[in-house]
């Protein structure tokens, strides 16, 4: 009980960082506070927090590597934009186009996880990477080769080019090929990054704290000892991997709709390994760690783009830096040492063990 009051002490105040950190944007929003740049890039936040800690379910908690996750991320983009388009005179409201097109997002990201974790989730360590790499790739040249308009008869798809969808004269064009999606109408706000980034909080604590998110975090420890007391390995990992590839649906709904156009080549491989570093530089299995990394990570660039000759070289060495720092035990030791002096009371071997055994899950 001691360790369960623990764990959810330490979720609600990631959910209480979270509430506090959108309050006071919230506030400087409103008191024009804050610069047009950061402004801009409150949404693109929200968006990665929620690849970082869907991704972080994947490889802190179940213990496999994917470098895919950009493609869940675009098919949950460009499903969304469609759905938002399409409905877009049936459903005036934005609002509700925008909740849908994230429920819709979340769905077909799903089914794509469905199908690309089935096979790929039999393999492990590089051979999982490789290929998870290679699903990654296959979505995005599908994408960039997908022509999707809409007229009064419904949806048109073509994989060939724009004219053999046969659309009427009414027709729209939503998804122009390589061009990717064009005069998509911007719905994503800065609350609704906010909600999705909290649904997407408590969809994975829960699981990562249910019998569920034990029988993962056991795959992850010992695969064999797993199996041999009856976890049906096939089952939690592709779990685990469907509700990750999920998430990364919603955050890519969100993504599209907040561009007016939007082009297959975004979701490259670039794009997972950007997100596979958050979560390293955050730390493996740390999902408050996730929210950090991928806030600060996003926000660094454009805080030294007035330092343009040398703005990537500070990003790599302070990349550089956080890895040492992260990866260090003396420096690791000096971090404990601090923050037991600032909380003004050091802890017992055996409670120090049990923490650092709950944070590696946390």
């Amino acid at each position: 009980m001691k360790n369960v009051k623990k764990t959810r002490r330490r979720d609600f105040t990631t959910y209480g960082i979270v509430v506090a950190a959108y309050i006071v944007m919230q506030a400087l929003i409103m008191t024009d506070h804050i610069t047009n740049s950061l402004k801009n890039q409150l949404i693109p936040i929200c968006v990665y927090i929620c690849m970082a800690v869907s991704l972080n379910l994947v490889v802190g908690i179940l213990g496999d590597l994917s470098l895919g996750h950009a493609g869940f991320m675009s098919v949950g983009a460009f499903s969304g934009i469609v759905v938002s388009m399409s409905l877009q005179n049936a459903i005036p409201s934005g609002t509700v186009r925008l909740i849908l097109a994230i429920a819709v997002g979340a769905m077909t990201a799903a089914i794509v996880g469905v199908l690309v974790g089935v096979p790929v989730l039999r393999l492990r360590g590089d051979y999982l990477a490789i290929v998870t790499l290679a699903f990654g790739e296959i979505i995005k040249n599908i994408l960039t080769n997908l022509y999707v308009g809409v007229d009064v008869n419904g949806l048109h798809i073509s994989f060939k080019d724009a004219m053999s969808m046969g659309m009427g004269l009414d027709g729209k064009t939503i998804i122009n090929g390589p061009i990717g999606a064009v005069g998509v109408t911007k719905l994503a706000s800065f609350t609704a990054g906010f909600i999705l980034i909290m649904v997407t909080l408590v969809i994975t604590l829960n699981l990562v704290n249910s019998r569920s998110g034990r029988a993962i975090k056991a795959i992850r420890d010992n695969r064999i000892a797993a199996e041999s007391v009856g976890i049906n390995i096939t089952k939690y990992k592709l779990l685990a991997f469907v509700i990750s590839a999920a998430l990364a649906g919603m955050a890519g709904a969100l993504y599209g709709l907040n561009y007016s156009g939007l082009a297959a080549k975004k979701f490259d491989f670039n794009t997972s390994i950007l997100v596979l570093v958050f979560v390293v530089l955050g730390g493996i299995g740390n999902i408050r760690g996730s929210i950090i990394a991928a806030t600060v990570l996003t926000v660094l660039p454009e805080m030294l783009r007035a330092m343009q000759d040398y703005r990537m070289l500070i990003y790599a060495i302070v990349l550089i830096l956080v890895m040492l720092i992260t990866n260090n035990p003396t420096l690791k030791g000096y971090l404990d040492l601090a923050k037991t002096k600032l909380t003004g009371r050091a802890k017992d071997p055996g409670a120090a063990a049990a923490e650092g055994g709950a944070d590696h899950g946390e």
